[in-house]
Formats: structure tokens, sequence, C-alpha cells
């Protein structure tokens, strides 16, 4: 599909459908339309040509006035009654100009007459171009509103980027500087820490903010099913493949193709990937023709690839490939600062949605959240603060309306170690190091160790801890 570009007389690539009975017009004008590095199908009638308009979205169709015994006006108008803004140019002889004139009349977009030159033909494709980004504005700006429409009712609060943890602000401040450039990026981290949407950030980030960004999700289609996704297909080329098929990189040419959950891509699909990265060439399968795209390639994955590649289940030079610039995204449980500051960004925006007037987290909710391992990391938060925003019968959430903290500690002595061969000293100094190395700041560490700044700094010291 067509993308803007600031140069106006610059072609960008599109789906172009050429509809004539005369074999050599189809042959010819498709040639000439794959030099200037534009995708091509070709239809010999009208039902075929409806029928793949109905299926597909081109940017642009040639139509020939003449189809045999079928009169290319009556194809027309059913074209334009389908999709009334699509761009029709109609194809005819010298003798049935003035019929052109008729057909623009009838809502065809623009007519070449026959036989027409290379420049002739380049122009109608400069024009088509100025004409498909103005109707892109115009679209993309009632999406544009309509998404933000949709995103103040039903999603989540946008996350933040700068973490308050240093080693995860670091990495962060790595991946977004390589956002400006071509690098492959691979996102490494648990499920639930939010890859997808910094995936999405790095492409806003990027030179490629206006283009396409299309999301493959490895593990949520059989190997056959994904590989047409990826890759489009030709019809019978498999079993149930009725119909000609573009695949994602296609979607994705000119902008950025996210692959979630690389680790999952079956091994036999991994040698096309490989070949899309290397030479930025692929083929649709039961097709016999390379095709070229220019995507930029971030993938994610909660899997451990090294290991992987060790069992022979991905290849190792597929994963330098994708390995070019990567990111760790530390789970929520080592992340603290940033856990607080997601709690709250969660509770305002719920708070707000639901209408209730929730100040925030109390001393015991905020220790309940930190005390937490958040196995599902940002997921779960988000479901633990939606329903504590639901439940809270105060001013604030409270511990209870929280999930129990994973791994609270249980009435028996024995899983503190009270008992044993240690002294209070020795055990109270054990518990005041762990609750120190995950709580945010010092007032939350008072908070859960149930003693004031002043009494938290004397311990420290007489611990020397400081």
């Amino acid at each position: 599909m067509i993308r803007s570009n600031a140069n106006p007389n610059y072609l960008t690539r599109m789906d172009i459908l050429i509809v004539d009975d005369e074999k050599s017009i189809r042959l010819t004008t498709s040639l000439a339309l794959e030099a200037e590095g534009h995708y091509m199908e070709t239809a010999e009638d009208g039902p075929l040509a409806l029928r793949r308009i109905k299926e597909e979205n081109f940017d642009l169709v040639f139509l020939d006035l003449r189809l045999g015994d079928e009169d290319g006006l009556e194809i027309l108008q059913k074209i334009i009654a389908m999709k009334p803004h699509q761009l029709v140019t109609i194809f005819t002889a010298h003798a049935s100009v003035s019929t052109a004139v008729k057909a623009t009349q009838l809502g065809a977009f623009d007519y070449l007459e026959k036989p027409f030159t290379p420049d002739e033909l380049r122009a109608i494709l400069i024009k088509a171009q100025k004409a498909i980004r103005t109707q892109g504005e115009v679209v993309q700006l009632k999406e544009t509103v309509q998404e933000l429409k949709s995103e103040v009712r039903h999603s989540s609060p946008p996350l933040r980027f700068v973490p308050e943890d240093e080693k995860t602000r670091d990495e962060f401040d790595v991946v977004f500087r390589a956002a400006a450039t071509s690098a492959s990026i691979l996102i490494l981290g648990e499920s639930g820490t939010g890859k997808s949407a910094i995936a999405r950030e790095i492409h806003e980030r990027s030179h490629l903010r206006d283009k396409p960004f299309v999301t493959v999700s490895c593990p949520s289609l059989s190997k056959e099913l994904l590989e047409s996704a990826l890759f489009g297909h030709m019809r019978g080329s498999f079993t149930g493949a009725i119909k000609d098929t573009w695949g994602k990189i296609h979607a994705a040419d000119g902008g950025t193709l996210f692959l979630d959950e690389i680790g999952e891509l079956p091994m036999e699909i991994q040698p096309k990937l490989l070949r899309l990265l290397q030479e930025r060439e692929y083929e649709r399968l039961g097709e016999n023709k390379i095709r070229t795209a220019n995507v930029r390639i971030i993938a994610a994955t909660n899997r451990d690839l090294k290991s992987r590649i060790s069992s022979g289940e991905f290849r190792e030079d597929l994963y330098y490939r994708l390995n070019v610039i990567s990111i760790t995204v530390p789970p929520l449980r080592e992340r603290p600062a940033d856990l607080i500051r997601f709690a709250k960004d969660y509770l305002e925006f719920f708070a707000g949605q639901l209408g209730r007037k929730i100040e925030g987290l109390s001393e015991g909710g905020r220790s309940a959240l930190m005390r937490h391992q958040w196995p599902g990391n940002l997921r779960e938060l988000r479901n633990a603060i939606e329903r504590a925003t639901i439940l809270a019968q105060g001013s604030k959430v409270e511990a209870e309306d929280l999930p129990r903290p994973a791994g609270a500690a249980t009435t028996d002595p024995g899983a503190l170690g009270i008992g044993g061969e240690h002294s209070l000293d020795e055990i109270e100094h054990a518990h005041m190091v762990k609750v120190l190395g995950w709580a945010p700041s010092l007032a939350d560490a008072a908070s859960v160790l149930g003693i004031d700044k002043a009494t938290l700094y004397r311990k420290r010291k007489r611990f020397g801890m400081d």
C-alpha cells in the first residue's frame, strides 16, 4: 500500500491491478510497472477483476474499456459502487477518447490512451500517488480521532518509558537511540513486561513513524498458516488456499514488522526469515517469483534463545541477525520503584474510568504491592489495580484489596529460622537487608518494618549498613 513521502514525485510502492483482455497489454504494462517497483496483479475479464477488488485493497486499477464482449463502463460502475474511493484509470484507444471522458464523469480517476509511453504511464502514477496521499491523510485523521476516543474509554494509561531503575533506564536509552536507525532490535523479557508496547514505541521514535507497524504473533498459528500469514500465498498452494493473498511482510513494506514471541518460530520458517533479513527477498507460497521488501524487523521473546540454539530449535545465524541491538526488560519484582509508579498510573486511570474517588495506596497497600512477586508483571498488575479500584471501600487501596504477597510470612516460626541457632540481632539484620533490597525508598522500608525513618537510620548505623 502506498505511503506518504516528503517528495511528491517520489513513487513509493503501490498495489496495482491491470484489467485487460489482451495478454500482450497485460504483460507489457506489468513489466513497465514492475520496473517502477510496484506490486502487480492482472485479470483478463470483469468477473475476475471484481472478485479481486472485493477481496483485496488495490491502490490503483487500470481498466480497459473493451473487455471482449464486456462493457468496461459497466465494470467501472460496479467497481465504484463496491468501493467509491477506488482509483480507476481507463485504458482506451484513440477512437474512444470521448468514451473515456464519459468514464471520468462516472467516477474514473483518469484515462491512458493506447499506445502509451513510459513517461505517460509515470505521470499517471505520480498523479495517483498524490490523490492517494490526500485520501490517506483524511482517513488517518478520522481513524486517529476514533482511536483516541477508544483509548480514553477502554484502554490502559500509556506506559512511561523513563524508568526509575537506573539499569533499566540505561538499557532503554540504548535501544531508543537505535530507534532512528534501520537496525534489527531484539526485546527480551518475561511475559507481561510490556515488550509489545516497547516495540511500538521504538517504531514511533523512528524515521518510520508514518509508515506501517505490523504485528505477527508467532505462537498463535500453525506452521502452515504462520508461513502464509508472513509471506502470503498463491491460490491452490495448499488446502484451503482459495485465493491469492499478500502476507504481513507485504503489508509492512516500508515500515516495521514486529515478530512477537520469535522464540516460537518453527525451524522450517527460520531460513526464509533469515533470507528476508539478509537479502530483503522473499517468495509467496506457491509462487516462483522473488519479491523484495524493505522492512525493519523488531522481535520479542520470553524464551532463552541461546538455550534454544543449543537444543537445535533456533538458528544461530538468525539469532545474530535479530540481535543487532537488544534490550532485556526486567520483571516488576526487580523494579520496585517502577512498580509503584505503574500502580499509581493504573489507579488514577481506573479511578477516573469508574468514577471512584480514590487518593492512592495506603502504607499497607504499598507494602503488599511491593512484597508480591508479580509473576504476570504488568498484565497482572493492571488486573490487580483494576480489581482493587472496584473493591476499595475507603479513600485508599488497602492491603486486603490486593493479591496476597507471594512468600508472605506464615504462622510457622521455622519459616523465618526462629528457634534456630541465631541471635535476635542476626535475624533482625538479615530481615532488614532483605527489605532494604527491594523497597524503593527508606520510607517504604520503614513502613514495612513497622518503625519510623529515624529508628531505621539508627538501626542501619548500628548494623554498619550506612
